[in-house]
């Protein structure tokens, strides 16, 4: 049963590492550098820690000057080995007492505890298998390196035994700057009330009930608390049962590296602060889409397509003897290039450059997508959607231009009314033409005196006669009649254009904002998932 929980505790800690990694990842350019860093040394010590002996549990004893700590040392140790003398302070070296050294030195060299000593046997310890006891300098040394190596410890031992004594058990430098900041490892604290022997009797429990009151501010609720008195033995075993009830149990190292993983996961959220991003809906793509095609020119497109149908309309079914003159108006869409010849495709437009209006209507279509899809995210999360709506800045105005140039605007598509009304034209003008030749030979046999014969009449009215007005009038009846079904025409071309302009630059719009952003928002959920499954 022991195995099957320790078991599921390294595979329980192993996700946790894998979601403090994947959260870091994730979080690379976006968050501050010192959290960041903060779980990148987790997830190295939580690497060197577990490829080193499982099978040994480190507890070290940490204490302010005066604490008592080396003499608690000696005590719990039952020999006469960690150094204890009046002038401070004593311990400029960390000691280790070791139970079964097999083992136990490539994980002493990574702590860098050189003194290293084989312990012995001490009732309540039982045999002592598999446990470090290690004796610290004082955390608040004057010597800045004896600082160093106890603040160093503190983030690598399994254990914390924090040794204190009755004046100065409420400094609240002591608190504030050693235990508070390790409040996140209760499970592997436990807080030692040594000298007990200096209070009268009727003092100690509230002593310890002011201890834990503090301690219980500091975070750390349910730690033990111990009343020892080193000198006179008070309390030692009670230490000792604990310790061996400790190391028996082999769950420090875990619960040790779980915590850190807890502490790292708490600073990268701080750092990257509360609040999901609400994302991309319709309406902003929408909104994006509309802004870019006005920066695009999409609409002196539109009018330019409008207008091509109508000249084309007019040289093709106008009326003959006058659509000539429309062959020397200029094509809007050739003058835009966007008049494909023969099976050639149109990369570039004659549109003007994006001027400076152009570019801030760009910008401000793209700043308030971002600004739509990134609320509701904190700090440097919303920096970095908004960024990551912006990466494509440099690229995005000739990737539109392209778009508006490679769509199929329908330039070159003839309507089927226009051979009719052609045809009919050319018919009227023939007959009118033959209404006149007609008429013109009458007139000249008249001329000359000869015979003219009677020309056929229809209800009183002479054939050639009614050919000519027939023709002249059916002609120009078709000429404006053409007119209007070419602006009927030309209105239906103009928004089938625009909707195949807006599906283009929609494409772009995707392509070069909207994904960007989604990959981002998407990025951001990921790393609050890593870091609710490293907590």
């Amino acid at each position: 049963m022991s195995r099957h929980r320790e078991a599921r505790t390294e595979s329980s800690l192993a996700q946790k590492l894998a979601a403090l990694n994947k959260a870091r990842e994730l979080g690379e350019g976006r968050l501050d550098d010192a959290a960041l860093q903060e779980a990148y040394d987790v997830l190295e010590r939580a690497t060197s820690r577990r490829s080193l002996s499982a099978g040994h549990t480190v507890v070290g004893f940490f204490g302010a000057t005066g604490s008592g700590k080396s003499t608690l040392f000696n005590a719990v140790v039952g020999a006469g080995v960690a150094t204890v003398a009046v002038r401070r302070p004593t311990t400029s070296e960390p000691l280790a007492m070791v139970w079964e050294l097999a083992g136990s030195g490539p994980l002493l060299d990574w702590l860098k505890v050189a003194d290293r000593r084989e312990g012995k046997a001490v009732p309540g310890l039982g045999d002592g298998c598999g446990l470090i006891l290690l004796d610290l300098p004082d955390f608040d040394s004057v010597q800045f390196s004896h600082r160093e190596t106890a603040q160093r410890l503190a983030g690598q031992v399994d254990v914390l035994v924090w040794v204190v004594d009755p004046q100065k058990y409420a400094d609240a430098a002591i608190h504030h700057d050693f235990i508070r900041p390790f409040s996140a490892h209760g499970a592997v604290t436990i807080v030692v009330l040594n000298q007990v022997d200096t209070l009268a009797p009727h003092e100690v429990k509230p002593v310890l009930a002011s201890l834990a009151g503090i301690l219980d501010r500091d975070g750390l609720t349910h730690v033990p608390v111990l009343a020892v008195s080193a000198l006179a033995g008070t309390g030692v075993s009670d230490l000792r049962t604990r310790l061996s009830a400790v190391v028996k149990a082999k769950a420090a190292q875990s619960a040790r590296l779980a915590a850190d993983v807890a502490v790292a996961a708490r600073r990268l959220a701080e750092a990257s602060g509360t609040g999901e991003a609400a994302g991309v809906h319709q309406q902003e793509r929408r909104a994006l889409a509309a802004g870019l095609a006005q920066a695009a020119h999409v609409e002196p497109v539109v009018a330019a397509v409008r207008a091509s149908y109508r000249l084309e309309a007019t040289k093709r079914t106008g009326w003959p003897p006058t659509r000539w003159i429309s062959k020397f108006r200029k094509d809007p869409l050739r003058q835009l290039s966007l008049r494909r010849e023969g099976d050639c495709a149109v990369n570039r437009t004659s549109l003007p450059q994006a001027g400076v209006a152009e570019q801030a209507q760009l910008d401000s279509a793209v700043r308030d997508f971002a600004d739509a899809a990134s609320a509701g995210a904190c700090g440097p999360w919303r920096a970095s959607i908004r960024a990551a709506a912006r990466s494509n800045r440099q690229g995005l105005t000739d990737a539109l231009d392209q778009a508006v140039a490679s769509t199929d605007v329908k330039a070159n598509a003839r309507s089927w009314w226009w051979p009719v009304f052609s045809a009919i034209q050319w018919l009227a003008l023939l007959a009118a033409v033959a209404g006149l030749l007609w008429l013109g030979v009458l007139a000249g046999l008249g001329y000359f005196q000869m015979p003219v014969p009677e020309a056929p009449k229809v209800e009183g009215w002479p054939v050639p006669t009614l050919l000519v007005i027939g023709g002249v009038v059916l002609g120009v009846f078709l000429a404006l009649t053409s007119k209007f079904i070419a602006a009927a025409g030309a209105a239906r071309r103009a928004s089938q254009a625009r909707r195949r302009l807006r599906e283009s630059i929609g494409a772009v719009c995707q392509t070069l904002v909207v994904e960007p952003v989604e990959a981002e928002i998407a990025r951001h959920r990921a790393f609050q998932d890593a870091l609710a499954a490293a907590s």
